[in-house]
């Protein structure tokens, strides 16, 4: 999991370098090379080995669902990423955690305690103070991406939980970039699509690509071999490794507010998987 959230932490700064490069490039462009780069590590393991049927799993509507959260999350937070930074959009995204815990009681019937809920009303006065434009960015609706990324991505995550275990984790991510890749062309059809210039952007694109796969199979393979509770906890070091690669490399420093907005989520989010055990 440390792996991942490094690897996720390098490809949301690659995101922004990408639109500092070149500014008429559309974030969902990134996304859709992100996609396609995912969809080709799958397909091609499985073509060779004859098995592409086996990636369709039982395919209940839960694995569909979780590929259009998922899809529209994903778009929602390279477009977030490019309007206010990598750092203060990677923690408005890691809210997914709080929503899921928001979400739990009402879609998978689990009960919250009183110490959740505490969990929960600190976050979201986190989520707040993240709102209150102090910093180098005064964009709230870059901001309400990012928010509204979290939020979706914790209806994935919840669409995987009632898959339950009868589909593999290459399933489930295979769902994700088959729904992605038919929204991006949707997209593509409606707006307008610019192809890159510059060398350095069409190298940034594919890194981001392999970047977001490798990330993703390592925090699915981290799911796989820890403990949920342990693995959610670490992954909060994602947003803190993108806030520094924004100070460091863009200067995009954050104001007073959205410094305590962070560390608020950052503390509640990392407690939150661990209160839920108790």
């Amino acid at each position: 999991m440390l792996l991942a959230c490094l690897l996720f932490s390098w490809m949301n700064a690659s995101v922004f370098a990408i639109k500092l490069l070149e500014t008429d490039i559309p974030p969902t462009l990134i996304s859709f090379v992100r996609v396609v780069s995912n969809l080709a590590i799958l397909l091609i393991p499985a073509l060779c080995r004859n098995q592409v049927g086996q990636l369709f799993g039982d395919k209940r509507p839960s694995l569909w669902w979780r590929g259009v959260f998922g899809s529209i999350a994903l778009m929602l937070s390279f477009t977030a990423i490019t309007r206010i930074g990598p750092g203060e959009s990677a923690f408005l995204t890691a809210t997914s955690a709080v929503f899921v815990a928001l979400l739990g009681p009402f879609v998978l019937g689990q009960k919250n305690s009183w110490l959740v809920w505490l969990a929960i009303f600190g976050s979201f006065a986190g989520i707040s103070l993240l709102f209150k434009p102090d910093g180098h960015s005064v964009d709230l609706v870059g901001r309400a991406m990012a928010l509204l990324s979290g939020f979706l991505s914790a209806l994935a995550y919840l669409m995987v939980a009632r898959a339950g275990r009868s589909n593999s984790p290459q399933s489930v991510i295979f769902y994700f970039c088959l729904v992605a890749f038919v929204l991006h062309g949707m997209y593509f059809a409606i707006y307008e699509f610019q192809i890159p210039l510059q060398p350095e952007v069409w190298s940034l694109l594919v890194l981001t690509g392999f970047l977001g796969s490798g990330a993703q199979y390592f925090m699915t393979r981290a799911y796989q071999l820890s403990p949920a509770a342990l693995v959610s906890a670490v992954g909060y070091l994602a947003p803190v490794l993108s806030l520094t690669w924004g100070v460091m490399f863009f200067t995009q420093i954050p104001g007073q507010n959205a410094l305590l907005g962070s560390l608020l989520i950052l503390l509640f989010g990392v407690l939150l998987p661990f209160l839920n055990k108790l």
